[in-house]
This record gives structure tokens, C-alpha cells and sequence, in this order.
């Protein structure tokens, strides 16, 4: 598969970024957090990885995305948007009386696979598609996003088990691992210990790399596609509110939305990124 310019997709990176904030700015409520962490994750699926196919978001041999980690929609709305699912203008209707897009990643937008944001589903439901494609012969793939935090939920690990038991190589599941939940630091909330031994004990075919490095990330999606008789996890190490100085790494950017003054030195801030890309 032929890769497409890394400093395009840098640029792009920026622009969703701005996209996400702009949501936020306009809904007056959200998550920031979260949804600027995942930004390299989704745009090397969505423009490397990932076959699908705008114009026909229910194309049967289509490889699926599901946001686990529903909250951090905005991201997924954006990327959805300037790939042509939607107009870019319904962006701006984020969480408003009559919007398709709600607060949650829901069923009601295109290109959207699953309702979701009571976390710990999305992995169950991944194995459930993958049995599926399986038993139709369909060769595509199934690609799960879940957040650190979320991996406190018990339903994650009896779905990794799941995985492991019917060998579903067709499933590739992917954590933000930004550190931060919204209760704190995840590692004080509750430590999970080496992500990497707990999935390889579970029977995954575990990978880690750098969430924010968008060849690296390439490279992971590639090695997981490899993969042979057992599902894939990729730990992609992130920054909760990546690109914005006075947002990253704070937990209570978690489910706040920035004010006028805030979102414009984000914005200024990822002007001069944009800039500096080359």
C-alpha cells in the first residue's frame, strides 16, 4: 500500500485539531481532552489503513471503525467531514437541539459504525463484527479505539479473552493511552501494571509505539495486518490535549470546552504549528 506525504498528513493533524476546538467553542460543552490525543491515531486509519468508501458508508467489504471511547467524537466527526461523509458545516451543529451530532459517537451519522460512550462495549461489539465478516467470508477488518481509562471496565478484558479464544486476527484494537481518565492519572485511579504483558497474557499480539508519530503508527496498522490467528492491540503512548500547550496533560480538560479567550491561544498556538511543518 502506498503511503501518502507524512508532512500533508501532519498539516492535517492541525487542521482537525482546529476543527475539534471550533466544535467545542460553538457547543459550549464537550470533551477536549481526549478528543485532541486520538488525532494521529484516526487520521493514519482514516487515510493510510482504513478501506471505505465515503459516497457508500455501508459498502459491505468495508474494513469498520468504532469509537469505543464515545465521548472523544469530535475528533471522529471532523475526520468523517473532511473525508466527504458530511458537510463540513454540520460540524458547528455539535451538540445542538436538531444536530445529528450528539455528544456521543451515534448511529445517526454517516460513516459512524456504532452508538457508543457507556465505555467498555466497544471491544464485545468489534468481536461480534468480526465473527460476522467471518462467517460471510469477508475479508475485511474490524479496528477498535478505546481509551486508557476505559480498560478499567471488565468487559474489555472478558472481550480480549473472547478475541483470543476464536483467534480473530481480523480484529485489531487500539488504546489511547494518554495517562489521564477523569478522575485523575489512570496509574492513580487504578494501575493496570505493562499494558504490553497484559495483553500478551491475555493472547494478543500486543505492539507499542508512539500515538503522535504518524509513521510510526503506519508501521503499527502494516505489522497488525500481518498478523495471523490471533488478534492485534496497539498501545499507541499519547498526550491528553495534544497541540495545545495549556491543555495537555491537565485532567480537567477532560469534559470542558474552551472559552472565547481560550480557544483563540490554541488557535495562534496551532497556526505557528502549522507553519513550522515541513
Amino acid at each position: 500500500m502506498t503511503r501518502p506525504n507524512i508532512s500533508q498528513l501532519k498539516k492535517k493533524a492541525v487542521e482537525i485539531r482546529k476543527d475539534i476546538l471550533k466544535m467545542l467553542l460553538l457547543a459550549g460543552s464537550g470533551h477536549t481532552g481526549g478528543s485532541l490525543s486520538m488525532v494521529e491515531i484516526i487520521i493514519s486509519l482514516y487515510y493510510y489503513k482504513l478501506r471505505c468508501r465515503p459516497e457508500d458508508p455501508k459498502w459491505k467489504e468495508r474494513d469498520r471503525f468504532l469509537l469505543s471511547k464515545g465521548h472523544a467524537a469530535p475528533a471522529l466527526y471532523a475526520v468523517l467531514a473532511d473525508k466527504g461523509y458530511f458537510s463540513k458545516e454540520q460540524l458547528w451543529g455539535l451538540r445542538k437541539l436538531g444536530s445529528k451530532l450528539q455528544g456521543h459517537a451515534h448511529l445517526g451519522v454517516p460513516g459512524v459504525e456504532i452508538s457508543s460512550g457507556s465505555l467498555g462495549q466497544g471491544l464485545s461489539i468489534a468481536n461480534g463484527i468480526a465473527l460476522g465478516l467471518r462467517m460471510d467470508n469477508i475479508g475485511s477488518r474490524v479496528y477498535c479505539l478505546m481509551g486508557d481509562g476505559e480498560t478499567n471496565e471488565g468487559q474489555v478484558w472478558e472481550a480480549a479473552m473472547t478475541a483470543a479464544h476464536y483467534k480473530l486476527d481480523n480484529v485489531c484494537a487500539i488504546i489511547d493511552h494518554n495517562k489521564l481518565q477523569i478522575d485523575g492519572f489512570c496509574c492513580e485511579v487504578k494501575d493496570m501494571g505493562s499494558f504490553l504483558n497484559k495483553w500478551r497474557d491475555f493472547g494478543w499480539h500486543a505492539i507499542e509505539t508512539d500515538g503522535h508519530d504518524i509513521e510510526k503508527l503506519m508501521d503499527a496498522l502494516d505489522e497488525a495486518e500481518k498478523i495471523k490467528g490471533q488478534p492485534t492491540i496497539i498501545i499507541a503512548h499519547t498526550v491528553k490535549g495534544k497541540g495545545v500547550s495549556f491543555i495537555e496533560n491537565k485532567v480537567e480538560w477532560h469534559g470542558v470546552a474552551p472559552k472565547k479567550e481560550e480557544y483563540e491561544k490554541a488557535i495562534a498556538e496551532l497556526d505557528l504549528a502549522f507553519k513550522n511543518i515541513k
